[in-house]
C-alpha cells in the first residue's frame, strides 16, 4: 500500500481478515469499516460508501472516509453479488512477491489438519435451512436435516445451537457468525431476533415456521406458518403439508 498508494483496499472479513486488516490500517494511519453489507461509490466525491449494521444490528449505518487513503473496508462473503461482466473494461493486475524475514515472523505452524465440512457451503448454497432453539431435542434437529437433504439444502444455525455443539460454528448466521444470501432460506423454529437475521439480510423468498404468531421472525417472512415446527417438518418432507 506505501509503494502503490491505491485509493481503496479491500479485504475479506474472514478470520485472517479481521486479524489482519486493522493492523494494516493502523500502520497506514487511516480509517477501517469492518463487516460492511453494502458498498458503493458517491458519485460526487468519489468517495467509498461503507454501508454495515450496528447497535446489534438495529440500525444500517454508511461511513466514509474522506481526509485519510487508503479508505479501507473488509466484507463478508455472500453479501455482495458480481456484476455482469463489462468486456470493454480492463485492470492491471500486479503481483507482489513478500517475503518476510523468519525473524520477523511470530508465530510458528505445528501441523496442518483440514476440517471437515457438514454438508454443502452455506454461504454458496441456493437453499438454506435455519435451526432454532425453538426446534427443541437433538431427535428433532435430525428431522430438519432431513428436509435439507430432500431439498439439496445447506443446514445453518443460530448461536444457541452451535453452542451445544449440533453444528459446527462454521455454521452459525448472525452478526458474529456468516452471512448468507440464498435463493430460498427456510428459518425454523428461530424467533427472529436481530442478532441472527442480520446475517440473512438480502435472502430471496424467506419462509418462517413458528408456533408463536406474534414473532419477529414473520414481519421480514415472504411466506410464515404458524405451527409446531417439529410437525410441519415431517409434513413438508411427505409432501403433505397443506397451508
Amino acid at each position: 500500500a506505501l509503494e502503490h498508494k491505491p485509493d481503496i483496499l479491500l479485504m475479506g472479513a474472514t478470520d485472517i481478515g479481521r486479524d489482519l486488516a486493522p493492523r494494516v490500517a493502523a500502520r497506514l494511519g487511516t480509517g477501517l469499516t469492518a463487516d460492511c453489507v453494502a458498498l458503493d461509490i458517491e458519485q460526487e466525491t468519489g468517495l467509498l460508501l461503507q454501508t454495515k449494521r450496528g447497535y446489534s444490528g438495529n440500525m444500517i449505518l454508511t461511513f466514509v472516509c474522506p481526509d485519510h487513503r487508503p479508505q479501507m473496508a473488509t466484507v463478508r462473503q455472500g453479501v455482495l453479488q458480481p456484476c455482469p461482466r463489462d468486456a470493454s473494461r480492463r485492470g492491471d493486475i500486479v503481483s507482489l512477491s513478500i517475503c518476510p524475514g523468519q525473524e520477523n515472523l511470530r508465530l510458528k505452524i505445528l501441523k496442518k489438519a483440514q476440517r471437515a465440512e457438514q454438508g454443502s457451503s452455506p454461504e454458496e448454497a441456493r437453499v438454506v435451512v435455519a435451526c432454532g432453539r425453538g426446534i427443541g431435542g437433538l431427535e428433532n434437529f435430525h428431522r430438519l436435516e432431513d428436509l435439507a437433504q430432500s431439498l439439496g439444502a445447506a443446514v445453518v444455525a443460530t448461536k444457541e445451537i452451535t453452542d451445544l455443539g449440533w453444528l459446527p460454528a462454521g455454521h452459525m448466521v448472525g452478526q458474529t457468525g456468516i452471512t448468507v444470501k440464498p435463493e430460498l432460506y427456510i428459518a425454523c423454529g428461530i424467533s427472529g431476533a436481530m442478532q441472527h437475521t442480520s446475517g440473512m439480510w438480502g435472502s430471496g423468498i424467506i419462509v418462517a415456521i413458528n408456533k408463536d404468531p406474534k414473532a419477529e421472525i414473520f414481519q421480514i417472512a415472504d411466506y410464515g406458518i404458524v405451527g409446531d415446527v417439529n410437525e410441519v417438518i415431517p409434513a413438508l418432507i411427505k409432501g403433505e403439508f397443506r397451508p
